[in-house]
């Protein structure tokens, strides 16, 4: 059966970040009501003499009667016929298989590495390969971007990113599709990344971004705050939040590291996109479980849960919240299925014999 390719730049052109925002938390709602299918990602970590890197599997199911494209906006015309490719099935099932290299940036590669691939639920054929590294990107952006308008002041506009890299990029482009920013900084351990990170933004964006000489400078008074970096070991303290912020954070995704401090989850209201998840990988939370510094009671919930409206999101403007993403299957196959839909009714990509 032929097999659609799609590259960065279709993937980048196809999931345009408002439709993708809309696209993740009908797929969180769904997770949230138990309707999905996933196990707990498998990660390898490969021996290397001189670089850390990481191999992660994580297959998922979205049955049809929980296909999240129904709440894609804006909505698609009628596909138009495309004889060589698979008729599509609302049943998505899918993998994505993808490395971490966290050095990558100092040889100028992106840290993650991959492909997603979707099936044909009917005879089990793959049926399209995306590239991951960009969808990633997108779609952990636009999980924020949902957490952000579920728990964010309605005021919030004082962004602060920690870290230079694509996940910072991304951030601030869906921090601006859901709040209206008024300032933002920038902290990078490498001061010249953050300088260039500055100017890109102002290209891209025309909003002016700050460089910050530290992680503190950069978070004094920052009512949203994003920490993106692959950093293992705190880079954000409790201490240096202001009152009624709302965190995201994105980089650590294994249980032995974290980019907030003890102190720093303590005093957030704790949500994930997966609470299996976050129980087993996330090292923000068990590392400070582990030092007793919060009870094993501290998560909230899930997103889901908000946007079901089983749990109350801010309670007062003084409220810290934290967002702690880990990335699920179920969200990279519900932005590759969008994709897919959008690329076979506009006729794009490569069309591969397999």
């Amino acid at each position: 059966m032929p097999l659609l390719y799609l590259g960065r730049r279709e993937v980048e052109e196809l999931l345009p970040m408002a439709e993708c925002i809309e696209v993740m938390a009908g797929v969180l709602a769904a997770l949230a009501r138990g309707e999905t299918l996933q196990p707990l990602r498998s990660v390898l970590r490969l021996r290397l003499s001189e670089r850390r890197g990481l191999l992660g599997m994580m297959p998922g199911q979205i049955p049809a009667a929980s296909s999240p494209d129904a709440v894609a906006a804006p909505p698609l015309a009628p596909l138009a016929p495309l004889a060589p490719l698979a008729p599509l099935a609302p049943d998505i099932a899918g993998i994505k298989v993808i490395t971490l290299y966290p050095d990558n940036r100092a040889h100028g590669l992106e840290s993650h590495q991959g492909a997603v691939l979707l099936f044909d639920t009917g005879t089990g054929s793959p049926i399209a390969y995306f590239d991951a590294s960009s969808l990633t990107a997108i779609r952990t952006a636009a999980v924020s971007a949902v957490a952000t308008r579920l728990l964010a002041r309605d005021d919030a506009g004082d962004l602060a990113l920690l870290g230079a890299g694509v996940q910072a990029a991304a951030h601030l482009e869906a921090m601006a599709a859901v709040r209206r920013l008024r300032r933002v900084r920038v902290w990078s351990r490498s001061p010249e990344s953050a300088r260039r990170f500055a100017a890109a933004a102002v290209r891209r964006h025309a909003v002016a971004v700050e460089p910050a000489a530290t992680a503190r400078e950069a978070v004094a008074g920052a009512d949203l705050v994003c920490t993106t970096t692959a950093s293992p070991k705190p880079i954000l303290a409790g201490a240096w939040i202001a009152p009624g912020a709302h965190l995201n954070a994105v980089g650590a995704c294994v249980a032995t590291a974290r980019e907030l401090d003890g102190a720093a989850v303590a005093r957030a209201r704790l949500f994930v996109d997966c609470r299996e998840s976050a129980l087993n990988e996330s090292g923000d939370f068990l590392l400070a479980l582990r030092e007793g510094a919060i009870g094993e009671g501290h998560i909230q919930g899930e997103l889901g849960d908000l946007l079901l409206g089983r749990l109350a999101g801010r309670r007062d403007p003084a409220e810290v919240t934290l967002f702690k993403s880990l990335g699920v299957a179920v969200e990279d196959l519900a932005a590759a299925h969008h994709v897919y839909r959008k690329a076979v009714a506009a006729r794009r990509g490569i069309v591969l014999e397999t």
